[in-house]
């Protein structure tokens, strides 16, 4: 695989790429709290530890999508948001609560990034709205894939009775270390 140097991007991606980086931690934490609170009173298949580190995994790449490297994160951002929806399925969601968790990461996106947006000049603001929302609806759509690749699946091995088993669980959580080490040789390169 050959490793291409990043592309220049305009200042203002940088800079937005840049402000969802240092707001990571925050972004992860109320949108776990939201998913928890969500999930009250229901059976819990992803620990929370587990669900966490995935979600900083999307906000990571998240950034990186609409900074230098967003055509070396493109894979990468496919194959996470992907997973998120075989996770999703795997937690017993519906389809439609998948984009919902995922359309709750555009909600906070808007509140923590939105001043860094306004402060931009006029001409800039639009390219970088629509930047990060072009991110986050391939991030639904690729989620909704990973979602229903695993409901058919899981129908066909289980003769039509959708039920989670730990083995593709676990497979899952494995693929959030392989992500996870794409990512911090992606951030190595930022």
């Amino acid at each position: 695989m050959t490793i291409h140097p990043g592309r220049h991007s305009a200042p203002t991606l940088l800079f937005v790429s840049r402000g969802i980086l240092a707001s990571r931690e925050g972004l992860v934490d109320q949108w776990a709290e939201w998913i928890r609170e969500r999930q009250s009173g229901s059976r819990q298949t992803v620990e929370p530890t587990e669900l966490r580190r995935t979600l900083c995994l999307i906000v990571s790449l998240l950034a990186h999508m609409t900074g230098s490297l967003r055509r070396d994160t493109r894979e990468t951002w496919y194959s996470a948001t992907e997973m998120y929806g075989r996770i999703a399925e795997a937690r017993g969601l519906s389809a439609g609560e998948v984009v919902d968790e995922l359309q709750h990461l555009r909600e906070l996106l808007i509140v923590e990034v939105g001043d860094l947006i306004v402060a931009m000049p006029a001409r800039q603001q639009l390219p970088a709205v629509l930047r990060l929302n072009r991110v986050c609806d391939t991030g639904v759509s690729n989620a909704v894939v990973g979602y229903t690749d695993a409901l058919v699946a899981k129908m066909f091995s289980r003769d039509g009775v959708p039920v989670p088993t730990a083995d593709s669980l676990k497979e899952l959580l494995a693929q959030v270390n392989s992500l996870e080490s794409e990512l911090k040789s992606l951030d190595g390169r930022a």
